[in-house]
C-alpha cells in the first residue's frame, strides 16, 4: 500500500514509519521541515512538505491509507489562550486540510486513521470509560471532539474513518516515559499529588500494532480506545517503575506546585482517566503488554534506557 502519514516525526510517528516499511509499504510523511525529517526517517520515506499545498494535496490523492498523528504536545507549559490556540490548529486545522484534498482527490484514499486522545473523557476519576462514554466539557475534552469530527467529515466521501483515542504510550526514547526517567533513575521519583489518579497507558509496540490493523482491517472504523486492558493508578504505576528501575520512590510532587507552575495544563498530570478498550477487544485485537510491570520491564531491557541499571547512583 501507498500510506502517507502526518506527524511521522514524532515518538509514535517515528515507529509507526519503521513498521510500516518493514511491512513492505511505500511510505511518504508530510511535514513542515522536509530537512529536519530526513536524517530521522531515513532514505526509503518520501518526505512531503505540508506548506506547499499543492505537492500536499497531490501526495493525498496518490495514497491508499493517511494515518494522521500531527498535533503540538499538551504537554509542557502554560495554556494561554495562544497555546491553546497552536494546540488546536496544530490538529483541527492539518485534518481539515487533509479532508479538503481527500475530497479534491479524483480517488481519495480507503482509510484515515486520525489520532485522538483519551483526554476526551476528561478527569473521571474512578469512573470506567470505554468507547461509549460521553465526552466531558473541558478544554481537551472539546479539543478532542472537535478534532473528531473534523476527521468524520471523510466519511461522506466514502472514507473509513478511524479515530484511535490514544492513552500515555510507553516506549524507548520518548514519550511520556523519557521524561519521567531522569528523576526516578536518580531516586527521586515519587506519586504526583494524591497519586490516586488514573494512568491510562499503552506500550508502544501495541499502539502501533493497532495502526496498523486500523489500516488494513476494515472492521476497524469510528472511535477506539488504544489503551492497555488494565489501567493503573499513579501510585501503583510509580511503585512499578521504581522496582524496575531498583529505586526509590519517595518523593512526592504536591499538587500545588503542580497547578503554580502550570495552572490548567496541570489537569493532564492531576486528573486521569480509567479507560477500557473494549472495541479492540470484541474485534480480536490480543496485547503484547496487557501489564504495566510487564510493559515497564521490555522497554528498559529493550533499549539504551536499561543503561540506567548500569550507572552511578547518585542517591541510594
Amino acid at each position: 500500500m501507498q500510506i502517507l502519514v502526518t506527524g511521522g516525526t514524532g515518538f509514535i510517528g517515528q515507529h509507526l514509519v519503521r513498521r510500516l516499511e518493514s511491512e513492505g509499504h511505500s511510505v511518504a510523511v508530510a511535514t513542515r521541515s522536509p530537512a529536519r525529517a530526513a536524517p530521522r526517517l531515513g532514505p526509503n520515506v518520501t518526505l512531503i512538505d505540508i506548506t506547499q499545498s499543492s505537492d500536499f494535496a497531490e501526495s493525498v490523492g496518490r495514497a491508499d491509507a493517511v494515518v494522521n498523528l500531527a498535533g503540538e504536545s499538551v504537554v509542557g507549559g502554560r495554556w494561554t489562550a495562544n497555546r491553546k490556540r497552536v494546540l488546536r490548529d496544530s490538529r483541527i486545522q492539518v485534518t481539515e486540510t487533509l479532508v479538503q484534498a481527500m475530497r479534491a482527490a479524483e480517488t481519495p484514499p480507503e482509510v484515515l486513521v486520525s489520532a485522538s486522545a483519551i483526554g476526551i473523557y476528561g478527569d473521571s476519576g474512578d469512573q470506567r470509560c470505554i468507547e461509549d462514554t460521553p465526552p466531558a466539557a473541558d478544554f481537551l475534552a472539546q479539543l478532542c471532539v472537535d478534532w473528531e469530527a473534523a476527521a468524520l467529515e471523510a466519511l461522506e466521501l466514502g472514507v473509513r474513518v478511524v479515530l484511535p483515542r490514544i492513552g500515555v504510550v510507553l516506549g524507548p526514547d520518548g514519550g511520556a516515559l523519557d521524561k519521567m526517567l531522569p528523576a526516578f533513575r536518580l531516586g527521586m521519583g515519587g506519586v504526583i499529588g494524591s497519586g490516586q489518579q488514573y494512568f491510562s497507558w499503552i506500550h508502544i509496540e501495541d499502539m502501533v500494532r493497532l495502526l496498523c490493523h486500523s489500516v488494513s482491517d476494515r472492521k476497524y472504523r469510528g472511535p477506539f480506545n488504544a489503551t492497555a486492558p488494565h489501567p493503573v493508578r499513579n501510585y501503583e504505576f510509580t511503585k512499578t517503575l521504581g522496582r524496575v528501575l531498583k529505586r526509590p520512590t519517595a518523593i512526592p510532587v504536591p499538587s500545588f506546585a503542580l497547578k503554580a507552575a502550570l495552572g490548567e495544563a496541570s489537569t493532564t498530570i492531576l486528573g486521569g482517566q480509567r479507560v477500557f478498550p473494549e472495541r479492540v477487544q470484541a474485534w480480536g485485537f490480543e496485547f503484547n503488554f496487557p501489564e504495566v510491570a510487564q510493559a515497564l520491564s521490555n522497554v528498559l531491557a529493550s533499549s539504551n534506557l536499561d543503561s540506567v541499571r548500569g550507572a552511578p547512583q547518585s542517591v541510594s
